[in-house]
């Protein structure tokens, strides 16, 4: 028997995908609409892209590398042009607002969920479909709305039960505007961002010269990630060029706006962190819980490709259910045969979910049992199935 001939396992699944089952898929929806319903509750106004979109859509018509290299690409058989599959729902609100809703009033506040697919995975997030939640925040380059974002990013999570997240705060603009005018060749940016990501400080200066201003002050720029605070106040006292130095400002306002309002949120300043922030150009952030495999989440500021300032976060549900305990299980109850129907709609209003009995048994209890269920509708009221060998009716 040839491999070709083997016969099929109809169980497997692709790398990074998988089935999600009960009571795990219905937690998942339930913190969907708990996230939802919280972004609502702020303003943000909910819409729904597509799965699937022109390829020139989704990674621009340039062909953004970075971002083409994470979808899966699929020729659309009426068209005949070439779609991808999202890996990331942000820019595809950003074409709606651009284009969809382009009259709107700023700033423009909308909200998402869904599920994207990424060609790739990781050892810390080895899941390539994963469902999303988040919010964007369109027409606005105000202070206010980082403060406002990251604000109702920990409302939301602890609306899900997530209550002592940390937030990593970053601005990816901030090496570049110290990069400015130093007339690094293109390679050797690339080059020092991979060692500035790598903390390589020895690296840094290599290839900067280790006696040039920048060298030393990247340097520094590499060993300063803590507590917000700390950091800030360190960041200002070096000598940065005038660029750099208003991201540190934007930087330090957000964080005390923030902390008007949530003085015990944990916040913490990486300056040189880069990493899944490429189109962003300001205040970022990343969400963790302690304990938890992989970031709760990520969002940042950046331009839409209108040319409209912007800023927005995204959630990931997969993480966010590994930082919360699994809700209690519904009250199940079994109906025998004959259960009058406003009984049985009586229960549901009052939280049960009924199982209705759909073939005669000897033994309803036993059947009961079987099913799940705790209870059994006897005699007009719910009765706990019996632990041992009560012969129902």
């Amino acid at each position: 028997m040839t491999m070709n001939d083997e016969p099929e396992n109809r169980a497997l699944l692709p790398a990074g995908l998988h089935d999600l089952l009960p009571p795990h898929a219905a937690h998942e929806a339930a913190a969907s609409a708990r996230l939802l319903a919280t972004f609502a509750a702020c303003g943000y106004q909910q819409v729904k892209p597509p799965l699937v979109e022109f390829e020139t859509t989704l990674i621009g018509a340039g062909g953004n590398g970075t971002l083409a290299e994470g979808m899966f690409r699929v020729m659309d058989p009426v068209s005949r042009r070439m779609m991808a599959v999202r890996d990331d729902m942000t820019l595809q609100v950003a074409r709606i607002a651009q284009y969809r809703l382009s009259r709107a009033p700023r700033p423009l506040r909308l909200s998402y969920s869904g599920e994207v697919l990424s060609v790739h995975a990781s050892q810390l997030r080895p899941e390539r479909q994963v469902a999303q939640a988040g919010v964007e925040l369109i027409g606005s380059d105000a202070v206010a709305a980082d403060i406002e974002l990251l604000l109702l990013a920990t409302t939301a999570l602890a609306a899900v039960g997530v209550s002592d997240p940390t937030i990593d705060l970053n601005s990816p603009a901030l090496v570049a505007r110290v990069l400015a005018g130093t007339g690094l060749a293109r390679a050797e940016v690339r080059e020092l961002r991979e060692a500035l990501d790598r903390k390589d400080a020895a690296r840094v200066r290599a290839i900067c010269g280790s006696e040039a201003p920048t060298a030393k002050l990247l340097a520094h720029l590499v060993v300063e990630a803590g507590p917000a605070e700390r950091v800030l106040a360190t960041l200002a006292s070096l000598n940065m060029p005038a660029g750099a130095a208003a991201e540190v400002a934007r930087l330090a306002e957000v964080v005390a706006g923030v902390r008007r309002t949530a003085p015990d949120l944990s916040l913490t300043v990486d300056p040189v962190e880069y990493r899944g922030f490429e189109y962003q150009t300001g205040v970022s952030f990343t969400i963790f819980a302690t304990g938890v495999r992989g970031e709760l989440g990520r969002g940042g500021r950046y331009v839409t490709e209108g040319g409209e300032p912007a800023t927005g976060f995204t959630l990931y549900l997969d993480s966010i259910l590994r930082a919360v305990p699994s809700p209690a299980p519904m009250r199940r109850i079994f109906l025998p045969a004959g259960t009058p129907v406003a009984a049985a709609t009586a229960l549901r209003a009052d939280g049960w979910a009924t199982i209705a009995n759909l073939d005669a048994v000897a033994d309803a209890v036993a059947e009961a049992r079987r099913l799940g269920c705790g209870h059994i509708w006897r005699d007009g009221a719910a009765r706990p199935v019996a632990s041992s060998g009560e012969q129902g009716r």
